[in-house]
């Protein structure tokens, strides 16, 4: 669903093990990559531990400020997965065991011959009036309410969940960009290179230095939602750099 306006989304990524640093996020920048695909502006990320409190309080600081908000981590089976209760307190509802996921577990393990044990009904908790996100990998469905998506942390389930989302999401301009390599570092280039992003305010224009070792670099990146926007800021970028490199040679 494409409309002309700019969507924004957050992402919220819940566990400890992320702030101890024992487990790498991979959810964040895949994330981020199928969202600019689909013209949706991810313009924050938060990281929490397993603590309700600060769950709850960086859920409801995001929910009301983006189109979309996406979280990772705490569905599963044990103790400290406690994400379920937290957005139902967010939203002032009951946490409890969805029917429809109940089944789908329950004939999950039975086809394993699997006991259906307490903790693995725990992965069925949601908050009362969610909405199924399909989980074809564990079957373990994710959940929607309001504006919020509760997705899986295990990498490769979070991916199969958002495959599932995208579809489902309203989507605005895509994000369009070019990249200029510039020879110069970010000290030379900085003051001209302001007043180019001065010229171009609907033009997001980003900078990022490069060492080789012997000397620095810069590579320059103008992203627009307007094709024509593009070219004639990048035409400036590579002008300022054109002059930079003439005012050197005399």
């Amino acid at each position: 669903m494409t409309t002309d306006t700019i969507v924004t989304a957050a992402m919220l990524a819940i566990g400890d093990e992320l702030l101890s640093g024992r487990t790498k996020d991979k959810n964040i920048g895949h994330l981020a990559d199928l969202l600019t695909i689909s013209g949706i502006d991810l313009k924050e990320v938060r990281i929490v531990a397993d603590d309700e409190e600060a769950i709850v309080a960086a859920l409801n600081g995001l929910r009301g400020h983006y189109d979309y908000v996406f979280t990772s981590g705490g569905i599963g089976p044990t103790h400290d997965d406690i994400t379920a209760d937290a957005v139902s307190r967010a939203f002032g509802v009951e946490c409890i065991h969805d029917p429809e996921a109940m089944t789908l577990l329950g004939d999950m393990y039975a086809r394993r011959n699997m006991e259906f044990t307490e903790a693995r009904r725990r992965m069925a908790r949601m908050p009362n009036g969610s909405t199924h996100i399909p989980n074809a990998v564990s079957t373990a469905p994710g959940f929607v309410i309001g504006n919020v998506h509760v997705m899986a942390g295990v990498p490769q389930v979070f991916q199969a969940m958002l495959q599932a989302v995208l579809p489902t999401l309203k989507t605005g301009a895509t994000v369009l960009s070019r990249s200029v390599q510039s020879p110069f570092g970010e000290g030379d280039i900085g003051g001209p290179l302001g007043e180019v992003q001065k010229a171009h305010p609907e033009t997001s224009i980003g900078s990022y230095p490069k060492f080789d070792g012997t000397s620095f670099s810069t590579e320059l990146v103008i992203r627009a939602r307007d094709a024509a926007i593009l070219v004639a800021a990048e035409a400036d970028v590579k002008a300022m750099l054109d002059g930079i490199a003439a005012s050197r040679r005399t």
